[in-house]
């Protein structure tokens, strides 16, 4: 069995991974991606690894079996060049370590640990300590927690909320969630309502043509102006522009945006978006890291090489 590996994530398990394939696995590394490289090496291969995945490295790939993503989306896998037999498989792990990002930017964005840190930083102590104009920020205690999309990311979360005294509520697409100890959920049709009632909003649904630009400005408005948006599913299910204008206006109070609009090429320069959200100072920007840490990729490494040895 022939495996190509285009995917650098996986390189510091590669011993991990190799010891987890079936016996006698050929294993190519082209790390980092050269897709030209990828090309020559797929006419023979089996099962490639990796997020990208072009029309032509299908046509090449033509005893592929297997394409497998090293993370949850399959939206950069382009199907076209690929025969209707060929798996195309993906993996998760993430839930943890995106949890874990959503509640301490929530607590972040919501005790206005940002504004203090850059006030601090030119010698003002910008609290209401030592100014009365400051309300005193909250904590998490009863705040309401509003998810849209309530999957594997939204329960880990939700469990993690729930133990600091929020209350929860979820939107899905079926409109049926896990009986976790949430207020209430509906399906999307409900969006409106969910944004009224919550205090903190969490977007992790997937992004599809239902759920594309389905967070717009009659949604954030909704939020209102104490309201934190916290976006780890993709960027395009909450509207560019309306993001943008909800900060710059405060319609919204902040917003964790770690999923963007565009993304940079393999030197990982470039900018996230063609409007100026670098320029506000009600947003934490980072670079869809949040569920990137050993804790995930140790996870999805042994799972890549299981299901190689279940094919």
């Amino acid at each position: 069995m022939k495996i190509v590996v285009g995917d650098g994530n996986i390189l510091p398990y590669r011993e991990q991974f190799e010891d987890g394939l079936p016996d006698g696995a050929d294993v190519i590394w082209v790390v980092p991606f050269d897709e030209a490289r990828v090309l020559a090496e797929l006419p023979d291969a089996d099962v490639y690894v990796g997020g990208k995945f072009s029309a032509a490295m299908g046509a090449a790939g033509s005893r592929l079996k297997m394409v497998h993503v090293v993370g949850a989306g399959t939206d950069n896998v382009d199907r076209s060049g690929l025969s209707p037999d060929v798996q195309v498989c993906n993996t998760f792990h993430h839930e943890q370590s995106i949890a874990e990002y959503v509640v301490s930017a929530t607590v972040m964005l919501r005790r206005n640990f940002l504004v203090q840190d850059r006030a601090l930083r030119a010698g003002v102590f910008s609290t209401a300590v030592y100014d009365s104009s400051i309300p005193q920020p909250l904590s998490l205690v009863d705040a309401r927690i509003g998810f849209v999309g309530f999957g594997h990311i939204g329960k880990r979360t939700w469990k993690l909320f729930e133990a600091y005294g929020a209350h929860g509520a979820a939107v899905t697409g079926s409109g049926t969630a896990a009986d976790v100890g949430l207020e209430w959920f509906s399906s999307t049709a409900d969006l409106g309502k969910l944004m009224h009632w919550s205090d903190v909003v969490v977007v992790s649904a997937p992004l599809t043509d239902s759920t594309r630009g389905m967070i717009g400005e009659d949604e954030l408005s909704s939020l209102g102006s104490g309201g934190i948006l916290v976006n780890v599913g993709r960027g395009p299910v909450v509207q560019e522009q309306a993001l943008f204008d909800a900060l710059a206006g405060h319609t919204i109070a902040a917003a964790a945006i770690d999923v963007w609009y565009r993304y940079p090429g393999a030197d990982g320069v470039g900018r996230p978006s063609t409007l100026p959200f670098a320029d506000l100072d009600n947003i934490l920007m980072t670079p869809h890291s949040s569920g990137v840490t050993h804790h995930t990729f140790v996870g999805r490494v042994a799972d890549v090489a299981a299901n190689i040895s279940r094919l």
